[in-house]
């Protein structure tokens, strides 16, 4: 595990709360599982999908209800991150406020991270 004693790795709005919750009653899911893996035109991009059960790596984190599930290769990366959900005129979802990420594409899909001292650093900071 990636962390602080006694600090959650990931937080959630409560919108984002909402959404994870209504979509883990409506499918019968335990969660969201959230990664990170290579790709996009930033070098990284962020994955989700709904699971039946955590692997016992993943770190577990639990807000009013809903359920998110972070793969052991992300942790690092995710660590402080504020996941929102949005809906706008034009598109609705999940949104990363990630204190970890260096730059981003146009689009927001693809992120690029600090490098493994700097998050090692910001990790010792807080």
């Amino acid at each position: 595990m990636f962390g602080i004693p006694g600090k959650q790795a990931v937080t959630m709005t409560t919108a984002a709360v909402t959404q994870v919750r209504k979509l883990m009653e409506r499918d019968g899911r335990a969660g969201l599982r959230i990664g990170v893996k290579k790709g996009g035109c930033a070098g990284m991009e962020y994955t989700m999908e709904f699971v039946d059960t955590a692997d016992g790596n993943d770190e577990v984190v639990e807000q009013d209800g809903a359920r998110v599930m972070i793969a052991p290769m992300a942790q690092m990366f995710l660590f402080g991150t504020e996941i929102d959900y949005q809906v706008s005129l034009l598109e609705s979802g999940f949104q990363f406020n990630n204190p970890n990420v260096a730059d981003a594409c146009g689009c927001g899909e693809s992120i690029k991270f600090k490098d493994l001292d700097e998050l090692e650093a910001d990790r010792q900071a807080n």
